[in-house]
C-alpha cells in the first residue's frame, strides 16, 4: 500500500488527465515526502489544472518547472513565479522531512518504507462562481487529517491526528488564513490556469467508435477511444429505448495521449441474430453530434477477422484499467470524502512553507 502511493506519481506523468467539465474547473496539489525508497526523490510535487499535469517539482532537481507550454507564459504576468514556487517548495521539502519523522514517532513505527502525502486545491464553477476548497494529508496510504471548510475544523480520522487537530483548531489565525487562500487566492489562481490554457483543456476530439466481439458467445463491446474531455455517454438502445438488462457498463479511462476511452458490452447470447438490427450503440460527447453503430455481423470486429487488431485494443484497454486501478487505491481515503477537497497555488510562498507537522504538533 505504502508504494502504491509513490506509483500514483508516476501514473500522472503515464496516463495523463483523468477528468474535466465544461463548467468546473480544478486546481490541485500533491505533495509526497518519503523515506526508505531507493532511487526514488523524497519529495515530489505535481500539479494539475482540470486534472491535466501543469507543473512539476522533487528534490532531485530542486526546480519548479512547467509541464505543459502555456504555463510559461504565467511569467508574462508574474516573471518571478517559478523562483517563487522553488523557493517555496524547497521548504516544503524540509518540512516534509521532519513531518516523516514526527509521524514515524507517533505510529511507533521505524525504519522500512514511509509515505507523507499532502493533497490541496479547490473547484470553481464558472457559471454559478461556486468555490470549494479542500485539503487532505495521508499517511501511509491512509487519511491523517481533513480540513472541513464549512465547519472551519478538522477531521481526525486516526487518534494519532488528535494532537494536531487541537492545536490547528485552537489557532483561529492560521484558520483564517487557510480560509481565505482557499476562498480567494487559490480560485484567483485557478481562473488564471484555465485562461492560460483555454485552448487545450476546452477542446474537443472525436473518437473512433468501433464494435468488438472475442468469439461468437461472447458479448459485444461497443468501445470509443480518442475522445475528450471525458464528459461521454455510451450506451445500447433496442428500438430506441436505452437498455439496462444485458450491458455492462466499463469506466471511461485515460489514454497515454491525454484522450479517453470506454466501452459498454453487450451480451448477445439471447438475442436471435435477425433482430440484431434492432440494437444500436450510442456513443454521446458533449457539444457533438451522436455517433451511432448498428448491431450487425459486418461492422463487428473479431479475433477471427483480424486477431492482432483486437488483442492489441484489448490489451490497451485492460492495461489503462489496471493503471487506474492503482491509481483508485491509492486515494480511495480521499475520494471517500470528495466533497472537503483542498488546494494552493505554488505561487505563494508563505501557503507553501506552511509548517504542516511541526514537532509540537
Amino acid at each position: 500500500m505504502k508504494m502504491k502511493m509513490l506509483l500514483f506519481l508516476l501514473l500522472l506523468e503515464i496516463v495523463g488527465p483523468h477528468c474535466t467539465s465544461a463548467r468546473t474547473h480544478s486546481v490541485k496539489y500533491f505533495e509526497t515526502g518519503s523515506s526508505g525508497v531507493p532511487n526514488f526523490p523524497e519529495y515530489v510535487v505535481v500539479g494539475l489544472v482540470d486534472e491535466v499535469e501543469m507543473m512539476h517539482y522533487d528534490s532531485n532537481t530542486k526546480r519548479a518547472e512547467p509541464k505543459q507550454d502555456w504555463m510559461n507564459n504565467i511569467t508574462a504576468e508574474d516573471p518571478q513565479y517559478w523562483e517563487k514556487s522553488t523557493q517555496g517548495f524547497l521548504g516544503n521539502q524540509q518540512v516534509f522531512k521532519v513531518g516523516i519523522e514526527i509521524l514515524k514517532q507517533r505510529f511507533n513505527q521505524t525504519g522500512a518504507v514511509h509515505i507523507y502525502q499532502k493533497m490541496y486545491g479547490c473547484d470553481w464553477d464558472d457559471e454559478t462562481g461556486e468555490v470549494k476548497g479542500y485539503q487532505h494529508y495521508g499517511f501511509d496510504g491512509e487519511d491523517f487529517i481533513i480540513l472541513d471548510l464549512e465547519t472551519e475544523s478538522y477531521i481526525a480520522p486516526r487518534p494519532q491526528a488528535v494532537l494536531t487537530k487541537q492545536k490547528w483548531e485552537k489557532n483561529k489565525g492560521y484558520m483564517a488564513q487557510k480560509k481565505n487562500y482557499f476562498t480567494h487566492r487559490c480560485p484567483e489562481y485557478l481562473k488564471k490556469y484555465v485562461n492560460l490554457g483555454r485552448s487545450s483543456l476546452m477542446r474537443t476530439e472525436i473518437p473512433s467508435v468501433s464494435l468488438l466481439q472475442k468469439f461468437p458467445s461472447s458479448p459485444v463491446s461497443c468501445h470509443a477511444t480518442g475522445f475528450y474531455p471525458d464528459r461521454a455517454l455510451m450506451f445500447w438502445t433496442r428500438d430506441g429505448e436505452e437498455l439496462h438488462d444485458n450491458v455492462d457498463h466499463g469506466e471511461i479511462l485515460p489514454n497515454h495521449d491525454g484522450s479517453f476511452q470506454m466501452s459498454v458490452d453487450l451480451d448477445v447470447s439471447s438475442f436471435s441474430a435477425e433482430h440484431w438490427d434492432k440494437y444500436r450503440c450510442v456513443f454521446q460527447l458533449s457539444g457533438v453530434k451522436d455517433h451511432v453503430i448498428v448491431l450487425g455481423s459486418a461492422v463487428i470486429r473479431t479475433n477471427r477477422e483480424n486477431p492482432l487488431l483486437l488483442f492489441i485494443i484489448i490489451g490497451a484497454v485492460v492495461a489503462a484499467l489496471a493503471l487506474l486501478i492503482i491509481a483508485g487505491i491509492v486515494f480511495l481515503v480521499y475520494r471517500k470524502r470528495n466533497a472537503n477537497k483542498n488546494p494552493p497555488s505554488p505561487a505563494s510562498s508563505s501557503e507553501l512553507t506552511e509548517r504542516l507537522n511541526q514537532p509540537s504538533e
